[in-house]
């Protein structure tokens, strides 16, 4: 029996895309090799990867003037890479401090340029997005930056910031895929894949195309995105096997209705989670309702010392990775793309159940 997963990443898949690679694993369409042992310049793999692109763009209405690489290094290593190819010569840019991933995006660009935190949610501890109109931003920035979703504090962009004439840069690693975006009004996108997209390994970067070419000279050539984007992401081997899963996820997207339906389908299962959090005094979430996430939902118990008892019990009704970051404590339900419906009506089974026992 598969479980609920409710992990935060690497995050459950679509069972019928996990089904679909099983039965390719060792012949791939026969041609009598698994896709993890092609070469990445055969026609086989080249013919994966070009599919995969296409149907990324379609899904995500990607204008023409802009570049999908498929990468490695996750968004940690984006966090890096990003100031040294959009820096351009200039020597700030403008990061809006959301979480904990916002942090550490600060923290490692801090090591190419000067960091302008234009904004900040410290004080409210990470519960809400900064209001845009406290936004203190730097007109001569070379860009600025967000995350669009935090996976530890459960807080989303439910709108897309107007930064002028300074290109946008959002990580949007766990909410990529999950509803519609404008991707026009963004200079770059950048995401590990393992939230909604594929496994771990893989990364995703959608840019404007008159933002690259400048790379800094000490941009490792690998981490060139006007090297790879001319190089079709293979100037080295790229993450082969994950673009193929991921490829696969995309077709699962478009057959379930594209990201419309997502955002139906998720904005439906959040709804159910938070409105029973929000209707028993025994459980909390903290995080203001319009900046709410639907793909990452912490919570408490009114009692601390029942947590563990909590997620002994969840683990007992097949329901795992439900304890929350060590940073914020408490519990989290990551309820991405792959999480059907039934599974969170299962969590608010349990956590009924749970309350009426303890409570």
């Amino acid at each position: 029996m598969r479980a609920i997963n409710f992990s935060p990443g690497p995050a459950a898949l679509p069972l019928a895309v996990l089904k679909q690679a099983r039965e390719e694993f060792t012949d791939w369409h026969g041609s009598g090799m698994s896709v993890m042992e092609m070469s990445h310049r055969g026609k086989e793999f080249i013919a994966i990867h070009a599919q995969a692109e296409a149907d990324l763009r379609e899904l995500l209405a990607i204008p023409a003037n802009y570049k999908v690489l498929f990468m490695q290094g996750g968004a940690i290593g984006e966090n890096a890479i990003v100031p040294m190819n959009m820096l351009r010569g200039l020597t700030g840019a403008d990061y809006i401090n959301s979480g904990e991933w916002s942090k550490k995006s600060i923290k490692e660009a801090g090591k190419y340029c000067k960091v302008n935190v234009a904004a900040s949610s410290a004080e409210q501890n990470f519960t809400c997005i900064p209001p845009r109109a406290s936004w203190q931003l730097d007109p001569n920035a070379a860009y600025v930056h967000i995350c669009a979703n935090e996976t530890i504090g459960g807080v989303e962009y439910h709108y897309t910031p107007d930064t002028g004439a300074v290109p946008l840069v959002a990580d949007m690693s766990s909410n990529l895929l999950s509803r519609p975006v404008d991707v026009a009004r963004y200079g770059l996108i950048y995401g590990g894949a393992q939230k909604n997209l594929g496994p771990a390994g893989l990364t995703i970067v959608i840019v404007r195309d008159d933002l690259i070419g400048q790379a800094h000279p000490f941009t490792p050539s690998a981490f060139d995105y006007k090297l790879q984007a001319d190089s079709d992401s293979m100037y080295n081997t790229p993450p082969s096997y994950g673009i193929y899963i991921a490829g696969l996820v995309f077709k699962w997207i478009k057959q379930q209705g594209g990201l419309s339906a997502m955002e139906t389908h998720n904005r439906r299962k959040a709804a159910l989670l938070y409105d029973y959090l929000d209707s028993n005094s025994f459980y909390s979430n903290k995080v203001a309702r319009t900046d709410r996430s639907l793909m990452n939902v912490p919570f408490a118990l009114r009692d601390a010392a029942l947590d563990a008892q909590f997620l002994k019990g969840a683990a007992a009704r097949n329901m795992v990775q439900l304890k929350g970051h060590r940073a914020v404590g408490g519990m989290r339900a990551s309820i991405y793309n792959a999480m059907p419906y039934e599974g969170v009506v299962a969590l608010v089974d349990y956590l009924r159940e749970f309350a009426k026992q303890h409570g």
